[in-house]
């Protein structure tokens, strides 16, 4: 997993040009949104795609632990105009926290007929009781 605050590239008088993601080939582009806080998206992982979640409005809290879970479950929070990527064999649940948007650029599969062909449910690693609601 990386987090980062995205940053402007480039300003001016106009305003600025932050860029998410260079040199980076994307094969699916979504927005996700969520209505309220104190739900759970996720709790699995993927083999063969890497996701890159730039947040536009709102927050969450991203938890993580390798698929092998030979580490143990951790979380960081993600706020707008921050990045959190997931590399394959990661498992990964999303913590909503509050009404947000964000954008989701997969690289691989995960696009059309073949969405939940990559996708490998686990025992959650976020359940409803861990949420402070």
């Amino acid at each position: 997993m990386t987090h980062h605050k995205i940053t402007p590239a480039t300003s001016d008088e106009r305003g600025a040009i932050s860029d998410i993601l260079c040199n980076t080939e994307i094969q699916r582009v979504s927005i996700v949104e969520s209505k309220r806080g104190g739900l759970i998206r996720g709790n699995h992982y993927h083999k063969a795609a890497t996701q890159h979640v730039f947040v536009t409005t709102g927050s969450f809290r991203y938890w993580y632990q390798p698929a092998d879970k030979s580490e143990p479950v951790r979380s960081v929070l993600v706020r707008e105009y921050e990045l959190v990527s997931t590399p394959p064999f990661e498992i990964h649940a999303l913590e909503i926290l509050e009404p947000n948007q964000f954008i989701e650029f997969t690289q691989g599969v995960r696009v059309g007929q073949d969405y939940e062909s990559d996708t490998y449910r686990v025992p959650p690693i976020l359940t409803p009781d861990m949420i402070k609601a």
